[in-house]
Order: C-alpha cells, then sequence, then structure tokens
C-alpha cells in the first residue's frame, strides 16, 4: 500500500477530525460528525498497521484519534475501578508472571543464610568478630528479643515497614543494573544466617525461629518478590526475544514496576505484625498462625487471583490505550 498516496488522499478528513477534537464546544452536529470521522480514521489506522506494521503516519494518527475519543469518552476511567483493577488483575498477573523467579531467590537465600550459619556456628573465631563473649550471650539472652519492644510500637512498625519498602523499591528500581539485586540477597542471606548462628551458639535457636516466623512470612516473601522483580526487568533487555531491547525494558518495568507499589501495602502489613504482634504477650500459636493467615492472604493473591488473570492474558502490564502504540514483531 502506498502510505504517501493514503495520507494525501485523507489529509482534509483528518485534519477535520483533529480540528473537532481540538474545538473547545460541540454542538450536535459536529458531535455526530466527529464521531462519523473517528471510525473513519480508526479504519484508516487499522489499515495501515495491517500492510504496514508501525509507521510514523500510524502514530500519527493513534495520536489524533486518541485526541478525538477523549473528546467524546469525556472523564477518564473511574478511580474507583481502577484501583480494582490493579488488585484483582494487574498487581496478582505481574506476582503471577515471577512466582518460579520468587521461589528461586528464596531457596538460594536460604541456602546462603545456611552455610553462612554452618560456617559461623563452626569456628568461634567467627564468632569471635561479631562481638565478645559477654556481648553475645546478651544479645541472645535479652537483646534479640527486646528489639521488637524497645521502642513504641507504632513507631517500630512504621520504621521497619518504611525500610523495608524502601530496599523492595530499589531491588525493582535498580534491578536493571544486574548487580543490585545479587548484593541484596547476599546481604539478607548473611544477616539471617549470623543471627541464626550466634543464637544456637548461646541455646537460642528456638528463639530466633519463633520472633521471626509471625512476620517473617511475610516480608521476606516480599522481599523475595522484589528482588525476583529486578532479575526478571534485568533480563528483560539482556534476552528481549523477538522485541527490541528498549520495548522489552518498557513493557516489563512498567508491568513489574506495579509490584513495587503493591509490596508497600504487603510490607505495611507485615510492619504491623512485626511492632503489634510479634512482641505481644500472647501464645506463640495465636502470633504465628496470624503470620501464616497474612501470608496465606498474599500466596491467594499471587497464585490464585493470578492465575486466573494470567488465563485471561493479562501480563500487569497497561492497557494498549494507556501503554501506546506498539511495534509489531514477527515470531
Amino acid at each position: 500500500m502506498d502510505l504517501d498516496a493514503l495520507a494525501a488522499a485523507r489529509h482534509d478528513d483528518w485534519q477535520r477530525l483533529d480540528a473537532l477534537a481540538r474545538g473547545r464546544f460541540l454542538g450536535g452536529t459536529e458531535a455526530d460528525e466527529l464521531i462519523e470521522r473517528y471510525q473513519s480514521g480508526a479504519s484508516d489506522l487499522s489499515l495501515i498497521r495491517t500492510t504496514a506494521g508501525s509507521t510514523a503516519l500510524g502514530d500519527r494518527l493513534s495520536i489524533r484519534l486518541a485526541r478525538a475519543r477523549l473528546r467524546f469518552t469525556g472523564a477518564p476511567e473511574n478511580p474507583l475501578r481502577r484501583f480494582t483493577r490493579f488488585w484483582l488483575v494487574s498487581l496478582p498477573a505481574a506476582l503471577y508472571r515471577l512466582r518460579w523467579l520468587t521461589l528461586a531467590v528464596a531457596v538460594v537465600t536460604f541456602l546462603v543464610a545456611t552455610l553462612f550459619a554452618w560456617w559461623a556456628a563452626g569456628d568461634p573465631r567467627v564468632l569471635a568478630t561479631l562481638g565478645s563473649d559477654d556481648e553475645l550471650q546478651q544479645l541472645a539472652d535479652e537483646g534479640f528479643a527486646a528489639y521488637y519492644s524497645e521502642n513504641p510500637a507504632a513507631s517500630f512498625a512504621g520504621a521497619v515497614w518504611t525500610n523495608n519498602a524502601w530496599i523492595a523499591a530499589q531491588c525493582v528500581a535498580f534491578g536493571v543494573l544486574g548487580v543490585w539485586v545479587p548484593v541484596v540477597i547476599l546481604q539478607n542471606a548473611m544477616n539471617l544466617g549470623l543471627n541464626a548462628a550466634v543464637m544456637a551458639a548461646y541455646g537460642e535457636l528456638d528463639t530466633f525461629f519463633l520472633y521471626i516466623t509471625p512476620h517473617g512470612l511475610l516480608e521476606l516473601t516480599c522481599v523475595f518478590v522484589a528482588a525476583a522483580a529486578g532479575l526478571r526487568i534485568f533480563w528483560a533487555w539482556v534476552a528481549p526475544g523477538a522485541r527490541t531491547r528498549g520495548a522489552a525494558l518498557a513493557e516489563d518495568a512498567r508491568a513489574l514496576f506495579s509490584v513495587a507499589i503493591g509490596l508497600v501495602f504487603f510490607l505495611f502489613v507485615s510492619g504491623l505484625i512485626e511492632g503489634f504482634v510479634t512482641p505481644a504477650p500472647w501464645p506463640w500459636a495465636v502470633k504465628i498462625g496470624i503470620g501464616v493467615l497474612a501470608f496465606a492472604g498474599f500466596l491467594f493473591v499471587m497464585l490464585g487471583l493470578g492465575r486466573r488473570a494470567a488465563r485471561a492474558g493479562e501480563t500487569g502490564d497497561l492497557v494498549e490505550f494507556e501503554a501506546g502504540v506498539r511495534r509489531l514483531v514477527a515470531g
């Protein structure tokens, strides 16, 4: 198809469409004309995309059509509907894409943490670098448990929430660099392993697991998901497949950065548990049960709602109108 000939033949029609879309006031006749010219322009755009793929002419016409569509559709989508779509479709779809990579990050973290714990617990010289015998004894007997109650519950919950949310956002935002996420995973695993080694060396390993389990189930999972999202974004430009590197990076970054937004909420829940539930004078069965329920809720969003969204073809990316024109690729 000769695009120049089509552009010349439709020039006046498209100019009129643009003028109507930019008009301040439209009467009944003009509104009808806008809709008719919009439908005609949409047919032209479909023809261009079908025969020539992504072109500058098609992109310009797409912008004109978008402006015209806003002119007769009025207000944007209902915010409540967008909010509902985010929690029931977009976020679950993005989380579902990360399920296996999240599991891989979790396995690597626990393996590295176990190696650090085994190394530190088996060599007194390693423990000596962490502090004197009296200091480590005090940490195991009192300090570890006191950490969760030495500050007011509200301020402590807010502090751990903002800290964890910042770490998760960094994993997603800086994951494209390829080195940030492995460093975060290593540091997290090292801290877990060394703390477990100290508690085990002084006979308090059960205390370690009791205090870390209520909030740790959800908190650590959120960190694993954020790390997986960062790695997925990094891999998007390393191996883009049939897409261009820019398109692959843009699509995966748009889809997966919604994960960072969703994790802020889930980390808020884990922060509340860490600040108000973990140090509470309740039976451990109750406190761990609350942590398990919160973790189960996250898994329902990730695997339950996520699987349904994935089957419907959702990826977590913006809809086409918001994301813009996509380039057609073969394969």
